[in-house]
């Protein structure tokens, strides 16, 4: 398992609500731990790995090597958008890139974590940009999309070498063809569509 990176289908692709929590779920989080620590992450989202559900998980302290201090956040919904506040930010997504992003001060956090307990919570700060960023993954939306124009011609350069980074390593037979990782993401998600709902979305 690997941290994908732009123009990756997988970043575009809808994750879908994680409705039970298996060994393969476990698995998965486990390497996404693995990954986020690695790579001195704030924040990964499942998407960004290639499978489609709605998780993400995040890390506050960046001193912090402990699988202990990464926090696994299930099926979440953000809500009572408060303020607003531009500042750096970065994605793993796009190694090396940082623009200036525009996001709510504060926002209210309603998720699950891997056991199926509820999590309500208001948070702000750098907890509250990490949360809405990796959200936005959830939903296909990139920290690009969220760019000034100013900041997308900024980094045109950079995003159009990763584009023809991407297209050569399709060429060579290191990435299968977009058609193929798209039917891929479509049976990963109807497969926990198909699971027995065990893990709610918050209402």
């Amino acid at each position: 398992m690997e941290i994908l990176q732009y123009p990756h289908p997988a970043l575009r692709f809808p994750a879908c609500p994680v409705r039970r929590v298996d060994g393969a779920i476990r698995q998965l989080v486990q390497e996404m731990t693995r990954l986020l620590l690695q790579h001195h992450g704030l924040g990964l989202a499942a998407p960004q790995v290639g499978f489609p559900y709605q998780i993400f998980l995040i890390r506050l302290d960046r001193e912090q090597d402990d699988p202990q201090s990464v926090q696994v956040l299930l099926n979440p919904v953000l809500s009572d958008f408060r303020g607003s506040v531009e500042e750096d930010e970065g994605c793993l997504s796009f190694p090396g890139l940082y623009q200036p992003i525009r996001r709510a001060r504060s926002v209210h956090l309603r998720a699950f974590d891997l056991e199926g307990r509820e999590i309500r919570r208001t948070v702000a700060g750098l907890e509250a940009r990490v949360v809405q960023h990796e959200t936005d993954h959830l939903h296909g939306i990139l920290f690009i999309d969220r760019m000034s124009e100013t900041a997308r011609l900024a980094s045109r350069d950079y995003l159009e070498d990763l584009v023809q980074r991407y297209c050569e390593a399709q060429k060579r037979g290191k990435i299968p063809p977009d058609e193929v990782i798209l039917e891929q993401l479509n049976e990963l998600a109807a497969r926990q569509s198909l699971t027995a709902a065990k893990v709610q979305e918050p209402v």
